[in-house]
């Protein structure tokens, strides 16, 4: 199964920001949307990072409440690691596993495809998993 099987089910609309939105914006929209991350984009539409909820809480245990002040760019992580959509779900799990993180940009091309989450990757493997035992429950039936 490939991450492109899970973006042909939740889509592939992703809530992004800038590196000049601030950790104030960025907290509103994360709250708004109910999601933990957020893809920042350079003007011309590249990646250049990702925010979590994690990172806006480092950042205010670091500076204290003038640190909402500041843009998302002080603290996203800038090195992004992504996916493509033919990535596999076990790859993204070993992805997201090793660098403990939860949401994961699927960049094809160096365009923006979507974006999955743990959440997503488990809610997969929890269904492949209940169709293999119905299969075999079919085959074991006769």
């Amino acid at each position: 199964m490939t991450v492109a099987t899970i973006l042909a089910g939740k889509g592939g609309d992703v809530i992004t920001a800038t590196p000049s939105t601030t950790l104030e914006q960025l907290s509103n929209i994360l709250a708004e949307h109910r999601i933990g991350a957020i893809v920042i984009l350079e003007s011309d539409k590249t990646v250049c990072g990702i925010a979590s909820e994690r990172d806006v809480v480092r950042q205010i245990a670091k500076q204290g409440a003038s640190a909402l002040n500041a843009p998302i760019s002080v603290c996203m992580t800038k090195k992004v690691i992504s996916c493509t959509p033919d990535s596999t779900i076990n790859d993204v799990m070993g992805i997201m596993s090793s660098n403990k993180f939860r949401h994961l940009p699927v960049i094809t091309n160096g365009k923006l495809e979507g974006i999955i989450s743990i959440g997503d990757v488990v809610k997969k493997k929890i269904e492949q998993s209940e169709r293999e035992a119905e299969e075999l429950k079919q085959y074991i039936a006769g």
